[in-house]
């Protein structure tokens, strides 16, 4: 199979590597942990990270390895795992947070960046297992590095389930509180779902669903810096040779993905799952989403046509990407997270991009409302009611959205939270000062739609 299709791709692909910020954001190992479940929690782990170290023992080496000889920056290397409601569901215990710190040093062991899967599906329901983990999110956040916590809250074919979300609320507040010295970090690693996939590789969302394979190596690649650049040479243009445009260098982009997928899966013996051909913004000037849109004539991303653009972008790159994979999946579009993104960051800081703008911008995006900072203070009921929002666009349009909320303590509106790294730096923004306890207070389940009926 012919991963570029000639010299001239060739040489424009070196040049989004060299000037536009191109690389694969990470690539992600998944593996199932349901053989790990034992009724003895310490055993539990045990097995846990043993099998991780296991089966991730050249995961890195690996991905150095095409890094060197390809010359394609491979920013990350990942691990997600099965839920571990799932997976210590049998456990008699108080607290999964020992298993929590089991994962956390086998990603250490490993070398990997993050490891994702200290999650819970509870769309319709919560089992025990469900309620022992989400009831120790905070602490398990607050004691590891590198673990990443997920929980799918609604979906198209379940409705909401509220009770959870009215729980998610507070569990928010509380990894803040616990991590109050680094300006609510847990919260960074924390994500509320509806319509969650199987085969996310991009953290802090990513776990290795139970339809998976044994054990799969997923891609995810980046590139809004490749796009941004290729928009400049049709400025003018109808909306027709913009959408071509971004196609085209989305097709680039995902063969690229699709040749660093094969070639990990090859050498380390595993199957090749998926591309996530998601365009993941940086902190970096020249990464960014907001700066596409803009490019597109907008003076400044939040102002009125950002939602189209934002459309229009979204389904160029899936379209692109789609013929340059026969195995195209997680998210695949374009993420909007404000704290990773210099564009959204100076949107956000000069209030031209508010809260109620970004909800729905979430409408045609690939996830949702993404690293935002809110004020400290915010009560939990009312992350609660963004959580509920986020999750009832996801539920109605039968796509996925998700909310990574900071409350920050002690912030307030016009102050930044500091997270650095790939995480950048979060404004806080503002949040509506109606309050809506006694709406998330009736609990029960919002029910499924009737475009869910579908057999």
């Amino acid at each position: 199979m012919s991963y570029l299709l000639n010299s001239d791709d060739i040489i424009q692909t070196i040049q989004m590597i060299d000037q536009q910020h191109l690389d694969v954001r990470t690539i992600t190992m998944g593996i199932s942990l349901l053989d790990c479940a034992d009724p003895d929690l310490h055993t539990c782990s045990r097995k846990i990270y043993e099998k991780i170290c296991r089966k991730a023992e050249h995961l890195v080496r690996t991905g150095e390895d095409i890094e060197r000889e390809y010359g394609i920056p491979i920013v990350n290397k990942r691990i997600s795992v099965s839920p571990i409601a799932l997976v210590a569901g049998a456990c008699r215990t108080e607290s999964l947070v020992p298993i929590a710190k089991a994962l956390d040093a086998a990603a250490k062991e490993v070398g990997v960046n993050f490891i994702g899967g200290f999650s819970a599906l509870v769309q319709k329901g919560s089992t025990i297992g469900d309620e022992l983990l989400i009831r120790s999110i905070p602490e398990a956040l607050a004691e590891t590095d590198r673990v990443c916590s997920s929980v799918n809250v609604g979906s198209t074919r379940a409705g909401i389930n509220m009770d959870a979300v009215r729980q998610m609320g507070c569990i928010i507040k509380e990894a803040a509180e616990r991590t109050a010295d680094r300006d609510a970090l847990a919260c960074t690693k924390l994500v509320v779902f509806c319509n969650a996939v199987e085969d996310n590789p991009f953290m802090a969302g990513a776990f290795h669903g139970v339809g998976e394979p044994e054990c799969v190596i997923n891609v995810g690649v980046s590139g809004p810096g490749a796009v941004c650049h290729a928009l400049q040479s049709c400025k003018g243009a109808p909306f027709d040779v913009v959408a071509e445009t971004v196609k085209k260098t989305a097709f680039k982009v995902t063969r690229m993905g699709e040749l660093v997928a094969r070639e990990a899966s090859r050498r380390l013996n595993l199957p090749f799952g998926i591309v996530d051909l998601s365009l993941a913004p940086t902190p970096a000037v020249g990464d960014s989403v907001a700066r596409i849109l803009e490019a597109m004539g907008l003076e400044v991303c939040g102002t009125h046509g950002t939602t189209a653009a934002l459309a229009l972008l979204n389904d160029a790159v899936k379209k692109g990407g789609i013929m340059a994979s026969s195995h195209v999946g997680g998210l695949s579009g374009a993420f909007i997270p404000v704290s990773e993104d210099e564009g959204m960051i100076a949107a956000a800081r000069s209030e031209s991009l508010s809260m109620d703008k970004l909800e729905a911008m979430t409408c045609v995006c690939s996830v949702g409302l993404d690293m935002i900072a809110v004020p400290g203070d915010t009560p939990a009921e009312t992350l609660s009611a963004i959580l509920a929002d986020e999750a009832a666009i996801g539920m109605i349009n039968n796509k996925t959205t998700a909310c990574r909320l900071i409350p920050a303590p002690g912030k307030k509106v016009g102050d930044t939270v500091p997270i650095g790294g790939l995480f950048g730096e979060a404004p806080v923004m503002a949040v509506h000062s109606g309050s809506a306890k006694e709406f998330i207070d009736r609990g029960g389940r919002i029910p499924a739609p009737i475009n869910s009926l579908k057999n």
